[in-house]
C-alpha cells in the first residue's frame, strides 16, 4: 500500500520585508488548512476531495489571493480561476472569470464531474454553477478593504501591483512602482529583485494550490487564484490552465504559483511529470530540473507528491508559502528556503 502525502501553498515571491506578525498570520493559515487535509487523509479519503477540501478552506480565508481576497481587476471587480485534475485517468476542470462563485474550484470539480467540458469560463460558467445549486454570493463578498486600497495605488501609478498585505504610504508605493515601470526590461531592480518588472516589495501572487496523494497511490491537485491586482478585465493566467498551473498523472500531481506568463510558456506542471516519465529522475530532482531549466528568465514556484508518497517543492524568487505532511508523521510550514 502507499504512503499518503500532501503539500500546499500559498503563493511564490514573498516581500523579504513582510512584516513578522504577515509571517505568522501566513503560517497559521497554512497549518490550519494542511491539518484539514492530514484529517482527511487519516480518515481514508480520496485524494480527489481532499484537494477540493483544503483548496477551499485556503479560498475562504481572506489572507491569500483566492475566493474571498481576491485581487481586484481594473474595474475594481473580482474574477476569479482555478483548476482540479484527478491522476486516475487525467480527469479535469477549470474556470476563469468567475465572479459570484462562493468556491471556485468546487465549481472547477463541478465541470469535471457533471458537464461534459474540461472548461467553462465567465458567464457560461456562473451559468452553470446556479445550475448546480452551488453557493454563490455578491461580488462584494471577495473584496477587502486593503484590496480597494491597493488598486487605488497601481492605478495611480499606471500598473499591475501583486501584494496587498505590506503596508506602505501611498506616496512610497507609487514611487517604487513608478521606478519599475522604467526598468521593467531587468530583472534587477536597484532596490533588489524584479519579477514582471515590478520590485519584489509589491510582488506575492499568493495563488493557493494543493497536491495530494492518497492511501491507494492515487494524485490529485487542485489551484485557485484572484490573479493579480489591477488586470484587465478577461486576463486569464495558468492556475486554470492544466498543464500549466495544474497537473496529475500516474505519477504525480503537481501546483504551480508565480509570473504566469512564465508558467504558461513552459507548461511548468506538466514538465515535472514529463521528466519523471521521460528522464527517469525521482520527483525532487525533477522538480529542481523544471523550476531551472524550464522558466527561462520567469520566476515561479511549484509543489508536488509522487505516487509512492514523496514530497517535493522548488521556487526560484524570494520565498514561497508552503507546507507539507506524509504520513510516517512529518509535518512542516514555512516561508523561505
Amino acid at each position: 500500500m502507499a504512503r499518503w502525502a500532501i503539500a500546499i501553498h500559498g503563493g511564490a515571491g514573498v516581500d523579504p520585508n513582510l512584516p513578522q506578525h504577515s509571517q505568522e498570520e501566513a503560517k497559521r493559515v497554512l497549518a490550519r488548512c494542511l491539518q484539514v487535509g492530514v484529517d482527511l487523509l487519516r480518515a481514508g479519503a480520496q485524494a480527489l476531495d481532499v484537494v477540493e477540501a483544503v483548496v477551499r478552506e485556503l479560498e475562504t480565508d481572506p489572507f491569500f489571493n483566492s475566493g474571498r481576497g481576491s485581487a481586484l481587476t481594473r474595474a475594481g471587480t473580482v474574477e476569479m480561476e482555478a483548476s482540479i485534475m484527478d491522476g486516475r485517468g487525467r480527469r479535469c476542470g477549470a474556470v476563469s472569470g468567475v465572479s459570484t462563485v462562493k468556491n471556485p474550484v468546487s465549481l472547477a470539480r463541478r465541470v469535471m464531474d457533471k458537464s461534459p467540458h474540461s472548461y467553462l469560463a465567465f458567464h457560461g460558467a456562473e451559468e452553470f454553477a446556479r445550475e448546480q445549486g452551488l453557493e454563490t454570493v455578491d461580488n462584494s463578498y471577495f473584496i477587502t478593504e486593503d484590496n480597494v486600497g491597493m488598486l487605488k495605488l497601481a492605478k495611480e501609478a499606471g500598473t499591475i501591483l501583486f501584494d496587498y498585505r505590506i503596508p506602505l504610504t501611498g506616496a512610497d508605493t507609487c514611487s517604487a512602482l513608478a521606478a519599475a515601470a522604467v526598468d521593467s526590461g531587468n530583472h534587477h531592480h536597484k532596490a533588489g529583485m524584479v519579477m514582471n518588472g515590478l520590485p519584489i516589495s509589491v510582488y506575492a501572487p499568493e495563488t493557493v494550490g494543493c497536491a495530494v496523494v492518497d492511501a491507494s497511490g492515487a494524485c490529485a491537485a487542485a489551484t485557485s487564484t484572484g490573479g493579480l491586482m489591477n488586470k484587465m478585465t478577461g486576463r486569464i493566467g495558468d492556475s486554470p490552465l492544466i498543464g500549466s498551473g495544474t497537473y496529475a498523472c500516474g505519477a504525480c500531481a503537481v501546483s504551480c504559483t508565480g509570473e504566469g506568463e512564465a508558467i504558461i510558456r513552459c507548461t511548468l506542471a506538466r514538465d515535472v511529470a514529463a521528466v519523471m516519465e521521460y528522464k527517469g529522475l525521482p520527483l525532487q530532482q525533477a522538480v529542481d530540473y523544471c523550476v531551472k531549466e524550464r522558466l527561462d528568465e520567469g520566476f515561479a514556484g511549484l509543489i508536488a507528491v509522487s505516487s509512492t508518497g514523496e514530497v517535493a517543492y522548488g521556487f526560484n524568487c524570494t520565498g514561497m508559502f508552503r507546507g507539507c505532511a506524509t504520513e510516517d508523521g512529518f509535518m512542516e510550514v514555512g516561508i523561505w528556503e
